[in-house]
C-alpha cells in the first residue's frame, strides 16, 4: 500500500519532462485535430409566464446543471402572528413532502449525485439544486416537492425546535450578526424590521397551520423565480409551466418598509464594543445605491489583500489619529428593494469605544464637505466593478445575480450595463450620497461594556 500511495504523488514536472522538445501549443503527434465548431456563446434569457412566474436561464454548455427556485418569501414577509416562520421554513425544506418521504428525498438526491439546499435572508428563500446534465428532469421533481408540495406533518415540525434553538445559539455567539439584527430593528416599523432568527417566545410555537398559510400566501408564482445555469430555455420553460403551475396566483399584498430611526444598545461584560450607526441608504438598483457602494469602498469595506490590514481606508486613517487602542472600522452598506441603510462600523475597547466611533463618522462628514479626490473616486469604482465581475464568476455567484434581478425586475442587465451605471457616478454623487448620511435620520445598534459608548443623539 505504501508503494501504490507514492505513485500517486509524482510530480507534474515529470510528465512535462516529457515534451520538453516539442511546443506546448501543438497537438500531440499522430493526433488529429478536432472538426467540431466551437459553441456558440449564449446570452442570458429571461421570459414570464401568463401565470406571473419569471423564467431566466444561461445555457454554458456545462455538464453540470444548477436550478433555483427565488421566492417573495423571506422574513420581511412575516407579521407580529407568525414572527420567525421563515426560520422555521428554512429549516423544514427536508421533511416529508406530498410527492416523497423525507428519506427519499434525501436518499433519491444522493444516488444522482446532486445536492439540494436553502438559503434565506430578509427579502427572499432561494431553493436551489445542482447534478449531471443527464439527471436534471428527476433532481427537479425533488426541488418541486420542496417549495410547491410542502405536507408540514406535525411530529415532524415539533422535531425543528432543537434545530431552531442550535441556529440561535450560534447566531448569538457572533456579536457582528447581534448588531446588524438590533440595527434593523431599531431603524424599521414594520418589514425590515423582523430579524432572521427565530424570537425567543417563538421557539416551539410555530404550527403547522402557520407554515402553510405563509407558504399560501407567499409561494405564488407572481413572486417566484426560476433561474437555470446550463440548461436549455426551453427546457426550464417547460419545467416551469408543467410543475409549478399549481402556485398560481400574485399572494398576499406586500408591506412597504418604513424607516424611523433609533436606538438598541446591548449591555455586556465584553470588552469589545461593537457599534453600528446608520441612516437610510439606497435602493437596490438605484443611482443612490450605487454613489453609496463607491462611497463605502472610499471610506474602507475591508482588507483587500488576505490577512492583511485595512490601513490604506480613511477610516482607518482617521480613527489612528484619534486613538492609539487597536480597533476595526469599515463602511456598512445594505440595499433592499424599498429601502437602505449605510453608515459605519465600529469594534473597539470599551475604554475607546466613544472616540473610535466619532472619530469614523469624522470621516464620513470630511467627504460630505467635499474631501475626496477624484483618483479617491476612480479607485473606490475600479473596486466595486472589480468585486462585483468577480462575485459572477462562479456558478453560485452568477445564478444570485440573475434571480436577484429576475425576481425584482422580470429582466437580466448585462454586466456591461452594470459597469457603464458604476462609471457613471461623479464625485459630486459621492458627496451627496456622504451628506444623506450626515443629515439622515440616524440609527444606532452597540454592544459590549458601554461605559464609554456616546447616545446616538450625541456622535
Amino acid at each position: 500500500m505504501r508503494g501504490i500511495r507514492s505513485l500517486n504523488n509524482i510530480p507534474k514536472r515529470c510528465y512535462a519532462a516529457a515534451r520538453r522538445s516539442e511546443a506546448l501549443t501543438e497537438p500531440l503527434s499522430g493526433r488529429a485535430r478536432s472538426s467540431a465548431a466551437p459553441l456558440p456563446p449564449q446570452n442570458v434569457q429571461v421570459s414570464k409566464l401568463p401565470n406571473g412566474l419569471v423564467i431566466a436561464s444561461l445555457e454554458n454548455y456545462s455538464p453540470l446543471s444548477s436550478v433555483g427556485v427565488f421566492v417573495k418569501a423571506g422574513s420581511r414577509y412575516e407579521t407580529m402572528e407568525n414572527q420567525g416562520v421563515s426560520h422555521v421554513l428554512r429549516l423544514a425544506s427536508n421533511l416529508t413532502t406530498k410527492g416523497a418521504s423525507a428519506f427519499k428525498i434525501c436518499h433519491g438526491v444522493e444516488a444522482l449525485g446532486g445536492s439540494l439546499s436553502v438559503t434565506s435572508s430578509r427579502e427572499t428563500m432561494v431553493y436551489s439544486a445542482e447534478c449531471l446534465r443527464d439527471n436534471l428532469d428527476l433532481l427537479f421533481e425533488y426541488l418541486v416537492n420542496v417549495t410547491a408540495a410542502q405536507e408540514f406533518r406535525p411530529w415532524e415540525v415539533s422535531e425543528l425546535t432543537s434545530r431552531v434553538k442550535i441556529d440561535k445559539a450560534l447566531a448569538q455567539q457572533c456579536p457582528q450578526i447581534g448588531v446588524i439584527e438590533k440595527l434593523h430593528e431599531a431603524a424599521y416599523k414594520n418589514a425590515l424590521s423582523n430579524s432572521l432568527y427565530c424570537p425567543d417566545y417563538m421557539v416551539g410555537q410555530i404550527t403547522p397551520t402557520q407554515l402553510h398559510s405563509y407558504v399560501e400566501d407567499n409561494f405564488t408564482t407572481g413572486r417566484m423565480a426560476l433561474v437555470g445555469l446550463g440548461v436549455k430555455h426551453s427546457v426550464l420553460r417547460q419545467m416551469g409551466e408543467g410543475l409549478l403551475s399549481v402556485r398560481s396566483g400574485t399572494g398576499a399584498p406586500v408591506a412597504k418598509a418604513v424607516y424611523r430611526g433609533g436606538e438598541l444598545r446591548v449591555q455586556n461584560n465584553d470588552d469589545l464594543v461593537h457599534a453600528l450607526i446608520t441612516s437610510e441608504g439606497g435602493v437596490t438598483g438605484s443611482a443612490d445605491a450605487n454613489a453609496f457602494s463607491v462611497l463605502q469602498r472610499i471610506l474602507g469595506s475591508g482588507p483587500h489583500v488576505k490577512r492583511g490590514s485595512n490601513i490604506t481606508s480613511k477610516l482607518s486613517q482617521g480613527i489612528a489619529k484619534a486613538t492609539t487602542q487597536p480597533f476595526d472600522a469599515t463602511a456598512f452598506n445594505a440595499s433592499y428593494s424599498d429601502s437602505g441603510l449605510f453608515g459605519v462600523y465600529t469594534i473597539a475597547q470599551a475604554d475607546s469605544a466613544g472616540e473610535v466611533i466619532k472619530a469614523a463618522i469624522a470621516q464620513v462628514r470630511g467627504v460630505a464637505e467635499g474631501n475626496v479626490s477624484e483618483a479617491d473616486v476612480t479607485r473606490a469604482k475600479n473596486q466595486v466593478k472589480s468585486e462585483y465581475l468577480m462575485s459572477i464568476e462562479g456558478s453560485d455567484g452568477l445564478m444570485e445575480e440573475i434571480g436577484a434581478q429576475a425576481l425584482t425586475t422580470a429582466a437580466y442587465q448585462l454586466p456591461d450595463a452594470v459597469l457603464q451605471a458604476i462609471d457613471a457616478v461623479t464625485q459630486d454623487d459621492v458627496v451627496k450620497a456622504a451628506k444623506k448620511f450626515v443629515d439622515g435620520k440616524k440609527t444606532m445598534a452597540a454592544s459590549g461594556r458601554l461605559v464609554n459608548m456616546p447616545f446616538v443623539d450625541e456622535v
